[in-house]
């Protein structure tokens, strides 16, 4: 049983929500607004936010944000924008997965149960002590911080973990069921979710897919992490 927050203004699809994520033995509660959804999370304690895009007051990714400077309290977005331009700059902003609309409670409870068990295994777990370094990559799993030829990266909570695993496996092919399911927590998923957030850790590591330093993948088989042959590696 989780406790959620279901931010939607069209009150058909939100009493729909109410109703069977209530039958399921979670704990609703529900606003219309932006604003109201910010005011609920500053004062109750919730287990995962769903939260609609097309709110009458705020666009939802701009409320994202502003959730992101309050709470990590995980967020599954439910859009009916399903370019990926869209999906990048919510995962970006901090989203941790996406539904695309319409879809069924079933589908939701899914996500919602992933989500969750991400959230709770990075709560009850004391990530290792010792620093990783790959090439000039240095990952400190303790303190979530990495950084790159001495420069501090700014990532989000996902491509953290990303790196994090990847960076932990140097010159290993982590096949992508693999990287869903330890990094993800899902048996199955769309590879969007991972090429999504490969591109923009590339972004950060200044390289690209056509042109590959630490990051590469193998089509058809998975990813692997590096050094830059220029760099050599001592281990």
């Amino acid at each position: 049983m989780a406790s959620v927050l279901v931010v939607e203004d069209d009150q058909f699809v939100r009493s729909a929500l109410i109703r069977q994520l209530t039958d399921a033995s979670h704990t609703v509660r529900s606003v219309g607004t932006a604003l109201e959804a910010l005011r609920e999370v500053a004062h109750f304690r919730f287990d995962v936010v769903v939260l609609d895009l097309g709110l009458p007051d705020l666009d939802g990714s701009e409320a994202l944000k502003m959730l992101r400077g309050i709470t990590d309290v995980p967020v599954i977005i439910a859009t009916a924008r399903d370019d990926e331009t869209e999906i990048v700059r919510l995962l970006n902003a901090g989203a941790d997965d996406y539904l695309t609309k319409p879809f069924s409670v079933e589908h939701l409870s899914a996500r919602m149960a992933a989500v969750l068990r991400r959230s709770r295994s990075g709560a009850g777990e004391a990530p290792p002590s010792s620093v990783i370094r790959v090439g000039g990559l240095t990952v400190d799993p303790l303190r979530r911080q990495a950084e790159l030829d001495g420069t501090r990266l700014d990532l989000t909570r996902r491509e953290f973990d990303l790196l994090a695993f990847l960076a932990g496996r140097p010159g290993v092919v982590v096949p992508r069921r693999e990287l869903l399911a330890e990094v993800w927590q899902q048996s199955y998923g769309d590879d969007q979710t991972i090429d999504v957030h490969l591109s923009w850790l590339r972004r950060k590591l200044g390289e690209t897919a056509a042109r590959p330093r630490y990051l590469h993948t193998l089509r058809g088989v998975g990813v692997k992490l590096e050094p830059p042959a220029e760099a050599g590696w001592a281990g």
